[in-house]
């Protein structure tokens, strides 16, 4: 999610979620939270008077809640609601779903505050280890979800691995960019996908947050860290949200650094003690390409279809991290090429 004003709106979905709060009997005030890069929108709610919920819990007045407004043709509440049951069953601390309407998309969920992980780090980078140390933990409690968990999340397959990477050719190389993509570069992109794919899907299954970064950990007096927009689970490679958390798009660390962090984690982790290290290593950096190409297309098309242009600017630093790795794994060279010379010097300007 990203800060946003405090001006309220007078929009539609925003009259809507008033008349909801008055079929809760819940009387309460609502201005502009945060929104995020998909089509929800989120409002913070301030109590006038107490409000007892539907599972019977008491709200003080003056206590705050955050009403998700998430547009029912565009997003999924109920399965919203569905994921965040199951993680919360982990022991991960996400928002409690305190009133829903799934007709209409609203949700009322904990409030964890505005102050997130990305403005901590930069405000006192010297505690960057404590933070990922807590992180990395959460971690832990998701990847020990039992299997019943584990099983209601959609598989993180072969067809959406592939697909995800196809955003960077259509929407930053060909749409953001305008550069030509010939047979040559098609010949290359195959050989280097099919070497991303093989590297997940030879990794352990488990579940996955998918955007496990530090603007989606909110720092909280009560909570600690909260974990919010995991509304995208999937059972998938577990090295995933590492490699989200430790290559953020967001904030950057020295890769030698990263190492350290990453190497610390993975062999203390439950899973993937049958290979080396080199090799969990590897699966490590290559999940972190498949996705700093997934998210650098996704920038781009969030600017030329949404007209959300504050990610343009994090494109750079996402595709950097490939770069930065490639004289460490031969098989990133030509990506790596492509970048430098083609990418990079048209994002510049942005």
């Amino acid at each position: 999610m990203r800060a946003m004003s405090n001006n309220t709106p007078n929009d539609e979905r925003w009259q809507s979620a008033q008349a909801w709060l008055e079929q809760l009997e819940l009387n309460g005030g609502l201005a502009i939270a945060s929104a995020d890069a998909s089509f929800r929108r989120y409002f913070r709610c301030t109590l006038r008077e107490p409000w007892i919920d539907s599972h019977a819990r008491r709200h003080e007045q003056g206590a705050h809640m955050i009403l998700m407004d998430a547009p029912p043709l565009r997003e999924d509440t109920a399965l919203f609601e569905r994921v965040t049951n199951a993680l919360g069953s982990t022991g991960l601390p996400v928002p409690t779903v305190f009133a829903a309407d799934h007709d209409n998309g609203f949700l009322l969920l904990t409030d964890f505050g505005n102050q997130d992980l990305l403005n901590v780090l930069e405000a006192h980078p010297e505690q960057a280890d404590a933070w990922y140390q807590q992180a990395g933990s959460l971690l832990y409690e998701l990847q020990d979800a039992p299997a019943e968990v584990v099983d209601l999340l959609p598989p993180y397959d072969e067809a959406r691995l592939r697909t995800e990477m196809q955003l960077f050719i259509d929407w930053l190389w060909r749409q953001h960019l305008a550069l030509e993509w010939t047979a040559a570069h098609q010949a290359q992109w195959d050989a280097l996908t099919e070497i991303l794919v093989k590297s997940a899907l030879q990794q352990p299954i488990v579940a996955v947050h998918r955007d496990f970064h530090s603007r989606n950990l909110m720092v909280t007096a009560e909570h600690g860290i909260g974990v919010i927009d995991y509304q995208d689970a999937m059972a998938g490679p577990y090295t995933y949200d590492l490699v989200s958390l430790l290559r953020d798009c967001y904030i950057e660390w020295p890769l030698s650094q990263v190492r350290a962090w990453a190497v610390a984690w993975l062999n203390a982790s439950r899973v993937g003690q049958d290979v080396n290290e080199t090799q969990r290593l590897r699966w490590f950096f290559l999940m972190g390409v498949q996705r700093q190409l997934k998210a650098a297309g996704i920038f781009a098309r969030l600017s030329i279809r949404d007209g959300k242009h504050g990610y343009l600017p994090d494109i750079p630093r996402t595709l950097n991290y490939i770069c930065a790795i490639a004289g460490i794994y031969p098989e990133l060279a030509w990506i790596a090429e492509r970048i430098e010379v083609d990418c990079l010097p048209g994002l510049s300007s942005d």
